[in-house]
């Protein structure tokens, strides 16, 4: 039964190298394992213990037996025999002596094996769990191994992590193979082992990305006070410094854009808004409402942490964005409730018709011609098409059923998300290139 030292050493280094599993663990694990398997043996006592030399990894084993006038049993130790290890043993003694390792039997040695392995895999997991759990918020590199119902699993050095669909930028994918980078995002300890959970579409995601470019960041010159993303397509980052001489913004930047624009491409073509932080709300706002330009922002004296803000009409759509993007971020950046409404125009009623139905036009990414017949049945906003009933406005517009039910719909999703209606422009100038006519 009893492995020569040589041959442990080898088992040992062999499961502490490929395994991660420290030294100790493993021959404590052996120690166990032998003890319950040979206990299962008749001849020993319950107190039979393993010991493994720490220097030189020899084997020993040992029984506790109770010195007795004569042999007469398990357990017991005549005082004749007890006296060749113990000279002035009596009897009623307790004992403990060294049994030869061949004792504990083949089917010990066979059992002990599964107990082995099995206290190494519990060893693993207990290090896999305490490892990463130290580690949420911190980024990996892995290879994509498989994929179902778009989970995918990453294999991260030698531990199999899961990047949930939920957890994923939308607009990107991976094949078996490819490399991935990715957050530890949450750590959850399991039975069958520890659930890595990983994450590219959480706003920490972002913040650790350049934490990791932007030396300022890095070193505590340049903060990140707030992070809003819509993975796959915005992210708006506000920063600020306590060092004059740094323009925190363009610390983030980089030159010509060099430190942005790694991180977009890690990203894949996420547009990424930096933001000048201030502790004047409206000032905060104005800067996250950029490059809308905005004519005024009013804190609401009644409603808790919201504040009106008044845009020309050519700048509506803009400060909006696309599907209520802009205004949305803006409102998880800043943490304030944004209401945007339009100045009076002093332009003409037909000026003012025409600027509706580009509006209508750019909100459901329709037609000029159907946003003009829509202006011309009166209905020239959002809310003007929320206000009125469903049958009355397919009735009055003349358009197609499945049409005009689509409008509408679409104009009450917009008008719950933003609460004033929404455009469908794309809004505005980005980090890493300016907006143009193409992309309103």
């Amino acid at each position: 039964m009893a492995m020569d030292a040589d041959s442990l050493q080898a088992v040992v280094s062999f499961i502490e190298r490929e395994r991660g599993v420290d030294r100790e663990i493993v021959l404590e694990a052996i120690e166990g394992a032998l003890e319950q398997a040979a206990r299962r043996n008749p001849g020993v006592t319950n107190d039979l213990r393993v010991s493994i030399d720490r220097n030189n990894l020899s084997l020993h084993v040992f029984d506790t037996m109770v010195v007795s006038d004569e042999d007469t049993g398990t357990g017991f130790i005549s005082v004749a025999r007890a006296r060749r290890f113990k000279p002035d043993a009596a009897e009623g003694d307790t004992i403990e002596i060294e049994m030869p390792a061949s004792r504990l039997g083949r089917i010990a040695a066979q059992t002990s094996r599964q107990m082995i392995m099995q206290k190494i895999r519990e060893a693993e997991r207990s290090n896999t769990f305490n490892d990463f759990k130290g580690r949420i918020g911190e980024i990996v590199s892995g290879t994509v191994t498989g994929s179902s119902h778009r989970d995918l699993y990453v294999l991260v050095g030698k531990t199999e992590m899961v990047l949930p669909a939920k957890e994923r930028i939308p607009t990107e994918e991976f094949n078996v193979g490819d490399p991935i980078r990715a957050i530890v995002h949450h750590v959850k300890a399991e039975s069958n082992g520890p659930a890595v959970t990983l994450s590219r579409a959480s706003g920490e995601f972002v913040r650790t990305l350049f934490r990791l470019e932007v030396s300022e960041i890095a070193d505590g010159v340049v903060e990140i006070m707030g992070v809003a993303r819509d993975p796959g397509y915005r992210s708006k980052l506000a920063v600020r410094t306590l060092d004059e001489k740094v323009d925190p913004v363009g610390a983030c930047v980089g030159l010509k854009g060099a430190r942005v624009r790694h991180i977009v491409r890690e990203l894949n073509g996420e547009k990424i808004d930096i933001v000048r932080w201030s502790e004047d709300p409206r000032n905060y706002i104005t800067q996250a409402l950029a490059p809308a330009k905005l004519e005024s922002v009013e804190i609401d004296p009644d409603a808790s942490n919201t504040v009106h803000v008044t845009v020309a009409p050519d700048q509506y759509s803009l400060a909006i964005g696309k599907r209520g993007q802009n205004v949305r971020l803006t409102s998880k950046l800043t943490g304030w409730h944004v209401d945007i409404t339009k100045a009076m125009s002093l332009a003409s009623f037909e000026d003012q018709k025409a600027e509706a139905i580009k509006t209508l036009a750019d909100t459901f990414s329709v037609s000029t011609a159907v946003a003009t017949q829509l202006a011309d049945a009166g209905f020239l906003t959002v809310e003007g098409i929320v206000e009125s009933d469903e049958d009355g406005f397919i009735a009055s517009t003349g358009l197609d059923e499945v049409t005009a039910k689509g409008l509408y719909a679409a104009a009450q999703a917009v008008a719950e998300l933003t609460g004033v209606g929404g455009g469908d422009a794309d809004d505005g100038d980005y980090v890493e290139e300016p907006a143009g006519e193409d992309d309103r």
